[in-house]
């Protein structure tokens, strides 16, 4: 885990997957890599608010577009686990562990621990979120129990397809650029 600055009650606490998307944010909030993946992102999150509660938890990073001409910054409205088959979790013992998460209107995030670029997975989520990660949930799981409010700030950087790798790579920077802006805008 690596934490930039210091976090306390009275600031947001950035958190952001990988260094290469954080790399032109600026220094005046505390920010907490947390690594790839739903394991890392739930560990990283538990570790820190065990310890500390700042005001609240954004995470904010890249996301691949499942939407026909999705593009931009997206504030999150509801996150959800593709990767989780909650409903046959409920017909083996009657309860869920993962359901959907709505925080405010607005557009859905589908999270999981596969970076997807096939085109099948890409349309089958496409018909139950507009963009895709693979930390959102897990983010908002560990900060809900915390008791610390959570939003979910996402750039599309890619359009969730076999261009994927090569595009995340070559807009990573640029993308940087623009949620650093956005931080800057919305949040000092």
């Amino acid at each position: 885990m690596t934490l930039r600055g210091t976090i306390s009650p009275d600031k947001p606490l950035l958190v952001v997957a990988l260094e290469e998307e954080a790399q032109h944010f600026p220094d005046d909030l505390p920010i907490l890599l947390l690594g790839v993946g739903k394991v890392n992102a739930g560990i990283r999150m538990a570790e820190v608010l065990a310890h500390t509660k700042p005001s609240e938890i954004i995470n904010i990073g890249t996301a691949g577009g499942l939407a026909t001409g999705i593009d931009g910054i997206h504030d999150i409205g509801t996150v959800m686990q593709h990767d989780l088959n909650d409903d046959v979790l409920f017909e083996l013992v009657n309860r869920y562990f993962g359901q959907p998460i709505t925080l405010k209107d607005g557009p859905v995030l589908a999270t999981g621990d596969n970076f997807v670029t096939d085109p099948v997975k890409h349309s089958e989520l496409s018909q139950r979120a507009q963009m895709v990660d693979m930390e959102g949930y897990a983010v908002v799981v560990a900060a809900q129990r915390a008791g610390v409010p959570v939003r979910l700030i996402k750039i599309v950087s890619d359009d969730a397809n076999a261009a994927s790798i090569r595009t995340w790579k070559e807009t990573v920077e640029d993308n940087s650029r623009l949620l650093g802006d956005w931080i800057r805008t919305n949040l000092l």
